[in-house]
């Protein structure tokens, strides 16, 4: 077989002026090094070569053979001003889209055809608006699905700009936080002593919440009448962390979406109602009193401008929200001996009663009630019978308060005539633990126009009087009659709250886990699917409604605060 010759062949013509035309030579380089930066016009075939149809004539005029190597190459100029939003690709077709939302991506046509029930479905009634609402559009449903998502999983701090948290550090695992975002951070806290009492005052806290500025109506919202037995009862984000001690106090404010705390942690907290993303329930607040464990705060009502709160001492404080100014009442003249603790008060509905339980004697318990203007005493209360007093609550009109003993007697006492109007004995009267009133409005006139009185016992049952029946004081029987007794709780009763619309009753036991039920008025029948058996309660340790009867608050033992929304 021949082997391949490997003598290379000679380059002829015509490839050494294809490689003088591809890779250039001397001359041609050195010409264009001289010329470089001159501003010579283009070539004549440097322009003529970017059409894409050209005639015979013009091929035969353009040939290359003739070009210099520096006519093969130029520098590009630089490059037009172009406006940018010309290059961006717009969709109108959809409708406008706001400045702060960003265009989807894709559309889909069908979406506005689609037709989606909402009451049907068990899983999709909560996307609802209101309870009649059924059936809406494709768009409308993709809306909420995304509304909904977001409630359950709100924005990551670190997805936000800058801007509206603060500044983003680093750590030196390389996880990012931000500083201005936390409720440790934004919380304004305050540890005050007896030299030094003074906070921020209520306008500076919420100067940036303009939700909280805009008064709301003080009066309960008009709502539909409640079902009896089925109620429906959503929970929302908890409220605040885990405190350091039970909560062992809870109030609502009377205008703004506020909500105290306080236990024996002597920390007094205030959160803004606002159970939806991004920054749930946040703090406002935090008032830190050294070696004083709270046991009672309160906002002082109709207005909520002041705060009392107390422990188990021998004064209470008083925090004027308007000032910031934190005042203490250390004594009340002329009844120290009475009134060792001023652990236990309540505030009239009115704002100008405060009373406070007294020392325990034998024989009896004692009420001592004061101006909370002038913190002078002004009128006393007592209950006769063996075991002292146990529980008393204020007529809604604030003119007068019914107070029980521990061994069942209640007593009817008016303020306007400094006097006791009634007395009267709970049926099956065995160590009274809780009292409470509500219904305001609709029952007899000289007894504060309430309606309602549940009495609590250590036997957990709680029985509930209709005060309609009894017209006036004078007609109350020695031993009336219960409108309905509940027996759903098996350890000693603890509170009793009546919401603000008059239509349920909420009723407890600490002593127990999970130990809390609802009960339906007029109907008085307990509800039967919640609580249930899975609903996180715990050892509660205080509850309390807000202005409208809509959300509930249930403090335990674990320092924990629970929010409910009820529906209806």
């Amino acid at each position: 077989m021949d082997k391949v010759s490997d003598v290379s062949m000679d380059k002829d013509d015509t490839e050494f002026e294809l490689e003088r035309l591809v890779f250039g030579d001397d001359a041609g380089f050195h010409e264009r090094l001289r010329t470089f930066g001159d501003g010579a016009a283009l070539p004549k075939a440097q322009t003529t070569c970017l059409n894409r149809q050209r005639s015979p004539e013009d091929t035969a005029e353009d040939d290359l053979e003739g070009v210099d190597d520096s006519g093969l190459f130029f520098l590009d100029p630089e490059p037009a001003a172009v406006d940018v939003p010309d290059l961006l690709y717009t969709h109108t077709s959809h409708g406008d889209v706001s400045d702060h939302e960003v265009e989807a991506a894709w559309f889909d046509s069908d979406d506005e055809r689609l037709v989606v029930s909402l009451a049907s479905n068990p899983r999709l009634r909560k996307l609802r608006v209101t309870e009649a609402e059924d059936v809406i559009n494709g768009k409308e449903y993709t809306k909420r699905l995304r509304r909904q998502f977001e409630r359950l999983y709100p924005v990551p701090n670190w997805v936000k700009p800058s801007a509206e948290g603060g500044e983003i550090h680093r750590n030196r695992k390389g996880r990012s936080r931000v500083s201005a975002t936390s409720e440790e951070d934004t919380a304004n806290d305050t540890c005050v002593e007896a030299d030094q009492l003074l906070t921020q005052p209520l306008a500076t806290l919420l100067q940036n919440a303009s939700s909280l500025i805009q008064p709301r109506s003080t009066a309960p919202s008009s709502r539909k009448n409640l079902r009896p037995e089925v109620i429906d009862v959503h929970r929302l984000k908890d409220v605040g962390k885990t405190q350091p001690s039970a909560i062992t106090s809870l109030s609502f404010h009377s205008i703004h979406p506020l909500l105290l705390t306080s236990g024996p942690s002597a920390l007094l907290s205030l959160y803004h109602i606002s159970p939806h993303p991004a920054n749930p329930n946040p703090l406002l607040t935090n008032l830190h009193l050294r070696s004083t464990p709270l046991s009672t705060s309160h906002f002082l009502r109709p207005n909520g401008d002041r705060i009392f709160f107390s422990g188990r001492r021998r004064y209470f404080h008083i925090w004027d929200l308007n000032t910031g100014k934190v005042e203490k009442v250390s004594k009340i003249l002329g009844h120290r001996e009475e009134q060792k603790s001023m652990e236990r008060f309540k505030l009239s509905p009115c704002g100008r009663w405060m009373a406070l339980v007294g020392s325990p004697r034998k024989g009896g318990g004692y009420i001592n009630i004061i101006d909370t203007k002038t913190c002078q005493w002004t009128a006393e209360v007592r209950v006769e019978g063996n075991g002292g007093l146990a529980d008393f609550d204020w007529w809604g009109d604030g003119e007068g308060l019914v107070a029980v003993g521990k061994g069942g007697e209640a007593v009817e006492y008016s303020l306007q005539e400094r006097r006791v109007l009634a007395r009267w004995i709970d049926e099956g009267a065995a160590s009274t633990t809780a009292v409470a009133i509500g219904g305001q409005g609709s029952g007899p006139k000289d007894l504060g126009e309430d309606r309602w009185l549940a009495v609590g016992s250590s036997s957990g049952i709680v029985n509930i009087y209709d005060r309609r029946k009894w017209i006036n004081a004078d007609n109350i029987p020695p031993r009336p009659k219960p409108a309905r007794i509940f027996h759903q709780l098996t350890t000693p009763t603890s509170y009793l709250a009546f919401s603000p619309d008059g239509q349920m009753l909420c009723f407890v036991s600490r002593w127990k886990r999970d130990a809390l039920r609802l009960a339906h008025l007029p109907s008085c029948t307990v509800y039967k699917n919640w609580p249930t058996s899975n609903t996180p309660l715990g050892r509660i340790t205080a509850v309390a409604w807000n202005a409208n009867s809509e959300m509930l608050a249930v403090g335990n033992e674990q320092g924990k605060v629970r929010l409910w929304e009820v529906r209806g």
